[in-house]
């Protein structure tokens, strides 16, 4: 068989799978739940597939041909072997090489992997890249097939800076040279006293000091906010992570019974009233939630921990979750298009945990989430809840919370003075962590 010819057989193979995941990747994109482009992190096996080059192989065997592609949903390491020419007996053998070194259940659709093949024919190898934590590669020899793991080389970051909101948090962060993550970051670490749908001024500003992870020298993701500070309608807000947790200035927790929204982004398109006229009955009557305005589909997240009391279609708010909190507190989540996967009454559910999806059922004019709060059958503004302080760091422990706090206070404090920009602040390389739930890195 002919080079060329050899080389035309395969794309036919694999294209197919290549081609799926590229429009799929589109599609995703175009009907995005959320109402703010939210740009995606760096992951390696979502990189684009560079075109095949002999030039790139690698020199530990006799290769002619690299063929990039990935896995396809449902796809196994055995399918995938089975697509690229090998024989039941064979399969066994090579899946049996590379179960020693990662955990085949655990591989996603979407993975990147090169099959590499001789010019005489046949599959000679196959280098597998697993997200956030090595290569797995998998070589034929004549009498069997040796797998080996290689950790990706890892590097921490440590990034400091500071902006000023215009038009969006995502913004500020670009425009003050950091990735778009971080503004993520800085929603999640204050989202117990921000709303992030309401609260937010052109003006506001920040100082944040924050961690990124790189593997093998690219940017992989913003690992976490060491510090924060953001000014807000004439408030200070301050974090410092110490420890599992983030914590103010005086040491005390920032998570708090209640989130201040169960939408991480949107717009409150009608508010707390006694008297609103209802778009639907053409009459008025009171309202007693807030809705938030968002694309069907968007995640909808219990506000607190606690066990759901309700789920299911009520004549006006469409599919409805009810959920009981402690001190008599109940949240209901209104119009959802559907529930999350295996919610039922007397289920256990976590603070953030997603209970639902935004929609349009019941009496509701076009897709938001009316989210409402009640105290011993009581109806409260969700908007005007106050959250009880939790107590602070334990006495034992505060010294040592002081000295960190005191540090990382003072690298937000170098910020105000630089104007350059994103700053790098320190840098450290350790061995890869692997996770218990990784598919690879035994």
């Amino acid at each position: 068989m002919s080079r060329h010819l050899f080389l035309l057989l395969l794309l036919v193979a694999v294209g197919t799978g290549v081609l799926h995941q590229t429009t799929r990747r589109l599609e995703l994109a175009l009907d995005s739940p959320y109402p703010v482009s939210a740009a995606e992190r760096y992951r390696p096996e979502s990189a684009v597939i560079p075109a095949f080059s002999l030039d790139a192989l690698p020199p530990d065997l006799d290769l002619d041909l690299a063929v990039p592609a990935r896995l396809r949903r449902g796809e196994t390491l055995g399918t995938v072997l089975q697509r690229h020419g090998l024989e039941p007996d064979e399969v066994q053998r090579a899946a049996a090489a590379a179960a020693a070194h990662i955990d085949l259940r655990r591989l996603r659709a979407g993975a990147s992997y090169q099959a590499y093949y001789r010019e005489a024919g046949g599959l000679g190898g196959l280098d597998l890249r697993v997200a956030g934590k090595g290569i797995f590669r998998l070589r034929r020899h004549p009498d069997r097939w040796v797998g080996e793991w290689l950790d990706f080389a890892r590097r921490v970051v440590t990034r400091s800076t500071s902006g000023v909101l215009e038009r969006s948090l995502e913004g500020a962060a670009r425009a003050a040279g950091a990735p778009a993550a971080v503004a993520y970051e800085m929603a999640d670490v204050l989202q117990w006293d921000l709303d992030f749908n309401r609260d937010l001024r052109r003006g506001d500003s920040f100082d944040v000091v924050y961690e990124e992870l790189y593997l093998d020298g690219e940017l992989f993701e913003v690992r976490s906010i060491l510090a924060l500070k953001y000014q807000n309608q004439g408030r200070s807000l301050e974090a410092y992570r110490y420890r599992d947790g983030y914590y103010d200035a005086d040491g005390r927790p920032l998570r708090k019974q209640f989130l201040r929204s169960p939408l991480q982004y949107s717009r409150v398109t009608s508010s707390f009233s006694a008297r609103r006229f209802h778009p639907i009955l053409k009459a008025y009557r009171p309202h007693y939630g807030v809705d938030y305005g968002a694309p069907t589909g968007t995640p909808v997240r219990a506000t607190a921990a606690g066990v759901v009391s309700s789920a299911g279609s009520t004549s006006g708010g469409g599919k409805t979750v009810s959920v009981r909190h402690a001190n008599g507190y109940v949240t209901s989540y209104l119009h959802l298009s559907r529930f999350a996967a295996g919610l039922r009454a007397g289920r256990r559910v976590a603070q953030s945990e997603v209970v639902g999806y935004v929609g349009a059922t019941g009496l509701a004019t076009a897709p938001h989430l009316d989210y409402r709060v009640q105290q011993g059958g009581r109806w409260l503004n969700p908007a005007g809840l106050v959250n009880e302080p939790a107590p602070p760091i334990p006495e034992a422990e505060r010294e040592l919370f002081v000295a960190s706090r005191d540090a990382l206070r003072e690298q937000l404090g170098r910020i105000a003075g630089d104007a350059s920009g994103s700053t790098l602040v320190a840098t450290a390389t350790s061995p890869l962590e692997i996770s218990g739930s990784a598919a690879g890195g035994r």
